[in-house]
């Protein structure tokens, strides 16, 4: 693909490598950038497989450059041999706090045992919070019973990002599956509160997965998900009430998935009133590669810019929005398989859009 060059060429930085650190593999990345800059970069780190179920750990690696360099790998939370996984933060404003969600089980017990044995108590939901920009973290605490249906049982939050609304509100895309059925199901989670306490809000339709969250410049929010209806597009549904309830389902032609996890972020930084531009990442294509970076200029009602980031083997992504307006992403990528590396991608928004 023949693309003009303007602005800035991509700066790239590996930072998780399969079989390095003491890990088989490293998957899930979420990136967030806090007000001061500081790039958060989480991922998983899979001690003994690329499985999703064993002993895993939640990793971070932070930056203070812009992504140029990071520091080494901090682990934010070891549950033994259990699994914790699924990060998804977001940062609450008004105290500075980054607040990280994460989902949790125990060791050994797989994803199709929690749903086809309708194992209730296998998956978990815990939080955690840093005051200083990701350098120390508060212990775990589970948060279960606020953001769990007695008849789910697979949970997952995100993973990505959440956000906090103008009104202070945060928002943070979850998925279950409900027992007896074992439909899937994406929904959100909320807390007025500064995340002291939470709220079950809207639940999508059903064949819906992981997702993601942003709010529009009228205050409504667009909800993007994983699409298990058998069209290789991602589903969408709308809120005109902060979460609670949810629109009809669509799904969105422009985006081509292979049924995987995808990013959507605001293309301001977080804290600015959204002018309904949006960016969104995904492997667009009908298998996991080709990964590729979109813009919509009128609040994901289309998408007119398209820039391939990486046409191999690529799956989980992760967008954040610098200061400086700069676009971040964290992303899945490798030459024989897409769960070799994590890597870090960091662009000017007239390289994406050509001007």
């Amino acid at each position: 693909m023949s693309i003009v060059a303007w602005g800035a060429p991509p700066l790239e930085v590996d930072l998780f490598h399969a079989g390095e650190g003491g890990y088989h593999t490293y998957r899930i990345p979420a990136l967030l950038v806090t007000p001061k800059g500081t790039l958060l970069a989480f991922c998983e780190g899979r001690k003994n497989s690329a499985a999703d179920s064993g002993d895993i750990d939640l990793l971070l690696r932070r930056s203070f450059d812009g992504g140029k360099t990071w520091s080494a790998v901090q682990t934010v939370a070891d549950m033994g041999t259990d699994t914790i996984g699924n990060p998804t933060p977001v940062f609450e404003r008004n105290t500075g706090t980054v607040i990280l969600l994460m989902t949790r089980n125990p060791a050994g017990t797989t994803e199709r045992q929690i749903t086809r044995e309708a194992l209730r108590n296998g998956r978990t939901v815990w939080i955690t919070r840093s005051r200083d920009d990701g350098a120390t973290w508060t212990q775990p605490v589970e948060i279960t019973a606020q953001t769990k249906r007695p008849d789910w049982t697979w949970y997952a939050t995100g993973p990505g990002n959440g956000i906090q609304l103008r009104s202070g509100r945060l928002v943070i895309p979850c998925d279950h599956n409900q027992a007896g059925t074992d439909a899937r199901y994406a929904h959100l989670i909320y807390s007025d509160d500064r995340g002291e306490t939470w709220k079950i809000g809207a639940v999508a339709d059903e064949q819906t997965n992981e997702s993601a969250i942003v709010e529009l410049k009228d205050g409504s929010l667009l909800f993007n998900m994983r699409s298990y209806a058998g069209k290789h597009r991602r589903a969408v549904q709308r809120s005109k009430d902060g979460g609670q309830t949810l629109g009809p389902l669509t799904l969105d032609d422009a985006l081509i998935e292979p049924v995987c996890q995808a990013s959507m972020v605001s293309a301001l930084p977080a804290g600015k009133k959204s002018d309904n531009r949006i960016l969104f990442s995904n492997p667009a294509a009908t298998t996991r590669e080709n990964m590729t970076v979109r813009l919509s200029r009128d609040g994901g009602q289309t998408w007119t810019v398209s820039r391939v980031i990486f046409a191999g083997p690529s799956a989980y992504s992760s967008l954040a929005v610098l200061p400086d307006k700069k676009i971040g992403l964290l992303y899945e990528r490798g030459d024989a398989r897409p769960y070799e590396q994590i890597r870090f991608v960091h662009f000017d928004q007239s390289w994406l859009t050509g001007h």
